[in-house]
């Protein structure tokens, strides 16, 4: 029971530290975010589907067109549940997200 506790810590600690390091998102974690961490930790996402889902998620949110409207901070791991059943659904090869990251990381640097 406690190695089930400490995994499931674990998990919920890796979530919220990944969402706070997305770009586009306030930076900091609230009650409701460990909340949804933790929800899914028990529908047993795998941690590189929300990895995954906050990658694609910021990438779509920062690579637009040049003199799009800015867009409003995030302020909830509950923002991305969409974007992780999508990528939950997806069959797609994991060199995409390795792309999409390298790509992400390249537009925040000419920033």
């Amino acid at each position: 029971m406690e190695e089930s506790r400490a995994n499931q810590d674990e998990y919920i600690r890796h979530v919220l530290d990944a969402y706070r390091k997305t770009p586009g998102t306030m930076g900091s974690v609230r009650r409701p975010d460990r909340l949804v961490a933790a929800q899914l930790h028990e529908r047993g996402v795998p941690l590189i589907a929300v990895e995954n889902a906050l990658l694609l998620a910021a990438a779509r949110r920062m690579i637009r067109p040049t003199g799009a409207a800015p867009l409003g901070v995030i302020r909830s791991l509950a923002y991305f549940l969409p974007v992780i059943e999508e990528v939950l659904s997806l069959r797609v090869n994991p060199d995409y997200f390795r792309y999409l990251r390298h790509k992400l990381e390249r537009t925040i640097q000419t920033r």
